[in-house]
């Protein structure tokens, strides 16, 4: 599964992450789980590759990837009045690759859009998720979203 990352966020409600720290999040908020492997990926478009096993569905590696953001974000926010949102748009490539380098995302891989935002609603619309979730099994999509929370 290759992440990718997209912010819309003030950056007076949060600092933006570099690539760097966006990797960090996910090799170090995921590293205690069993059958997880994440790492840095060299890639225009994606950020990092989290490894799983059988034992753990594509949905469920979503979640706990928004969870791990969502506990690393968590601490920065200073006051609960905007309460960000993390979202995984998650997909299967079905199209041929575009690329044969080793990071990028192959027919069958999931790649997942990890987007923090305060307006799911209108960044959903943007992209036209419903019209691009549209065109898939729905074994081969799925959209999560938590809002992070000041207290835990």
């Amino acid at each position: 599964m290759l992440l990718s990352h997209n912010f819309t966020l003030p950056n007076t409600l949060l600092p933006a992450l570099s690539r760097e720290q966006f990797a960090q999040v996910f090799v170090a908020g995921l590293a205690d789980l069993a059958g997880l492997n994440s790492r840095s990926v060299e890639n225009p478009h994606w950020v990092v590759e989290v490894t799983f096993g059988p034992e753990r569905s594509p949905t469920e590696v979503g979640q706990l990837c928004i969870q791990a953001l969502a506990a690393a974000r968590r601490p920065q926010l200073d006051s609960p009045a905007s309460l960000p949102y993390i979202l995984a748009l998650g997909g299967t490539k079905t199209t041929p690759a575009t690329s044969n380098a080793p990071d990028s995302l192959q027919p069958g891989d999931w790649g997942v859009d990890v987007v923090e935002t305060l307006e799911p609603e209108g960044f959903l619309a943007g992209i036209q998720w419903e019209s691009l979730s549209a065109t898939k099994a729905p074994d081969e999509v799925f959209k999560l979203e938590l809002r992070v929370a000041a207290d835990g």
